[in-house]
């Protein structure tokens, strides 16, 4: 199962929506439909970082640094998530882009900015947390770091998914988020 899949699977789950949506105050059919755009969002953003030798080798360690945290039960997870940790992550992840990202969101799914960026802050540690279980298992330590993370990020895909969540990221309009996030996903998972 591709990652993204898992997490969707993961957080569309009765009691995972109820929880979230008592969290930010808001439906869960707005949960769902957040989750549903936000993930591969994020998923988006991870791969272009990915794509430059420094961007890999730093969201290679982000990942080791989140792959002993304990999501076999992810209501507790959820629970006890250190939002502000998420919000870094967040801001790791989108930089400059994460207001027109958050409001772009919130349109879709009918949230306020408010509620967009908290719970993305609750799931950005669980992606990260699940990316780094997936990579422990299937990159090897002598992979590139870019072809590994490469491979774990795009394997398996949904392609609508993830060209919607381009339509969050691209801020220009002109149909490349490469050009968007170029600038900001360097240095993001230095700590």
């Amino acid at each position: 199962m591709d990652i993204l899949n898992l997490l969707l699977k993961q957080v569309d789950q009765k009691d995972t929506l109820d929880q979230l949506s008592k969290s930010i105050n808001a439906k869960p059919d707005q949960v769902k439909k957040l989750t549903e755009e936000g993930l591969p969002t994020l998923l988006a953003a991870l791969t272009k970082n990915a794509s430059t030798p420094q961007g890999a080798l730093s969201l290679s360690k982000a990942l080791d640094q989140h792959k002993d945290d304990n999501t076999s039960d992810i209501l507790s997870f959820l629970k006890g998530v250190d939002t502000k940790d998420g919000e870094k992550i967040l801001g790791h992840i989108l930089g400059n882009k994460t207001e027109k990202v958050e409001s772009k969101l919130g349109a879709s799914s009918g949230l306020n900015t408010t509620q967009v960026n908290t719970l993305l802050a609750q799931l950005a540690p669980l992606v990260l947390s699940q990316l780094g279980k997936q990579k422990q298992k299937d990159v090897k330590s002598n992979d590139n770091p870019m072809e590994g993370l490469g491979k774990l990020l795009s394997g398996g895909q949904s392609k609508d998914l993830m060209g919607m969540a381009a339509k969050f990221l691209d801020s220009d309009g002109d149909g490349d988020i490469m050009d968007d996030l170029g600038k900001t996903l360097g240095n993001f998972f230095k700590k």
